[in-house]
């Protein structure tokens, strides 16, 4: 791969239409595109027309997390704690009269507008930056040539010095007999009649948020995991808590089992499993995965690298071995999440128009899980901190019961962690699952970033009273771990 500090603020030259072309205006796309125009570039983006459900000839500027993804999944999340809510208020001395109807096309009808203004600001964004945007399908055709079918049948083809390629990801359907039977992610925030039963098949953050929105909202959910618990890769301890609150809220788990066979029946359709289950639902839900949407921009031909995946291989400033040609976001399978790409698309700019050669920090990357209640983690697991970490490793837990909680008479703990070097005193990691705990996490991730000690925790005054002051007065550690990077240390 090329030396990206060498690409930094060439000047242009005759025979180019553009400095960049970005093909995908999802978030890494449209802040490159934006950010490389800002600092003087002349930039045009690509992205397929707009539509709620992405194919391979339809997806919209925004991409998949404001059409498809989270946006529209908060704004389910949201319409589905009102539930609990109602329920909750009755020992706070409410007393709601009547019945209480839940309206699926109402709240379909208010999210389908509601990323249709959001589709029309980034347009709006991207035309105020400079960026002109072509509606179509984009291929690439050599190092500098990008070729758009636009929309009215036309085939255009443009010179770029730099083409940046942010295309996403799409989901993914399981293998099996009738799995065309099946929705993802994409139809099931955009159906029709809400499913009063529902299989989710899936294990990660999809599959769980998708099932306690269904449930939340009052449909019966069974969720079927290859696992014995859902959310893999993150901390042991929280995956057990998120397992029960699920339960605990309505939702039939299936550990270790495998979908082997979906039929429509006049009932429904009709889920066959491993095990010899057969559960008769009205929607299936696959949430088993996403695959890096490389397969239609002809890039094997232009010698650009993928892996076994389909993702775009790049080097720490997000070029491929084709100098010219870049990648951010899910294209490329590194930590897939919106604001990673929005640091990647940013760093892009800084590297070949800015002056700046400038590596993505994946370090203390925060994240959230939206179920109910919800989940959120920076820094390093528990496992992680263990297997890396050359002194043992300090583990800090709480458990309580929320203060709404005590009144309300839910049955729902709020899990506290802090993980935390022995000798350094360093905070490895943090994690909570409870109410408000991705807003929470937010302000900790900053502290991580910072590199702060569980000595400055303890010496910072809590607001009272918050669930947030805990994790600033955990004072007695719950457990000291071995850590086995100091034991293969010693070993070597």
């Amino acid at each position: 791969m090329g030396d990206a500090s060498a690409t930094a603020n060439e000047p242009s030259f005759d025979g180019y239409d553009y400095d960049l072309i970005t093909i995908g205006a999802g978030s890494g796309g449209v802040r490159a595109s934006r950010t490389s125009a800002g600092l003087g570039a002349k930039v045009a983006i690509c992205e397929l027309p707009y539509h709620p459900i992405s194919s391979e000839t339809i997806g919209g500027v925004g991409g998949t997390c404001v059409i498809r993804g989270c946006v529209p999944k908060k704004i389910l999340v949201f319409g589905s704690g009102f539930g609990a809510d109602f329920e909750d208020s009755k020992n706070f001395g409410w007393d709601i009269k009547g019945e209480v109807r839940f309206d699926w096309k109402k709240l379909i009808e208010n999210k389908t507008k509601e990323i249709s203004r959001l589709n029309g600001i980034y347009k709006r964004m991207l035309a105020g930056s400079g960026v002109r945007l072509f509606e179509g399908e984009g291929k690439i055709l050599d190092p500098h040539t990008v070729e758009v079918h636009e929309l009215d049948g036309q085939v255009k083809r443009y010179r770029s010095k730099h083409i940046l390629i942010a295309t996403g990801s799409r989901a993914v359907h399981l293998n099996i007999p009738g799995k065309e039977l099946a929705i993802t992610s994409d139809e099931g925030l955009s159906l029709d009649e809400f499913p009063k039963r529902s299989v989710i098949v899936g294990g990660g953050y999809i599959a769980v948020e998708f099932a306690g929105i269904y449930n939340g909202m009052g449909g019966q959910v069974d969720l079927f995991l290859r696992k014995e618990t859902p959310l893999r890769g993150f901390d042991e301890e929280m995956r057990a808590v998120v397992a029960k609150n699920l339960e605990n809220r309505g939702v039939r788990l299936h550990p270790s089992t495998n979908l082997t066979r979906i039929e429509k029946g006049a009932d429904g359709l009709h889920v066959f499993t491993d095990k010899g289950e057969e559960i008769v639902t009205d929607v299936v839900l696959f949430a088993v995965g996403r695959k890096p949407n490389t397969k239609r921009l002809s890039l094997q031909a232009v010698g650009v690298e993928l892996d076994n995946q389909g993702a775009v291989k790049v080097n720490e400033y997000s070029q491929t071995n084709v100098p010219s040609i870049w990648a951010v976001g899910d294209v490329t399978n590194r930590i897939n999440l919106t604001p990673v790409a929005l640091m990647e698309g940013t760093c892009f700019s800084k590297t070949v128009f800015g002056g700046q050669p400038t590596k993505p920090d994946y370090t203390n990357v925060p994240c959230a899980v939206f179920c109910q209640p919800p989940l959120s983690v920076v820094g390093l697991t528990e496992q992680q901190a263990v297997d890396q970490a050359e002194d043992d490793v300090v583990i800090f837990t709480s458990t309580f019961t929320p203060m709404k909680n005590t009144i309300s008479g839910r049955q729902e703990k709020t899990v506290m962690k802090l993980i935390v070097d022995s000798k350094s005193d360093k905070v490895l990691g943090a994690a909570m699952c409870g109410p408000d705990a991705p807003e929470i996490m937010q302000g900790i991730a900053v502290a991580l970033k910072c590199g702060a000690t569980k000595a400055q925790f303890d010496a910072t005054v809590g607001i009272h009273p918050t669930a947030a002051e805990e994790f600033v007065t955990m004072r007695t550690s719950t457990r000291t771990v071995p850590a086995s990077g100091r034991i293969n240390k010693i070993k070597e």
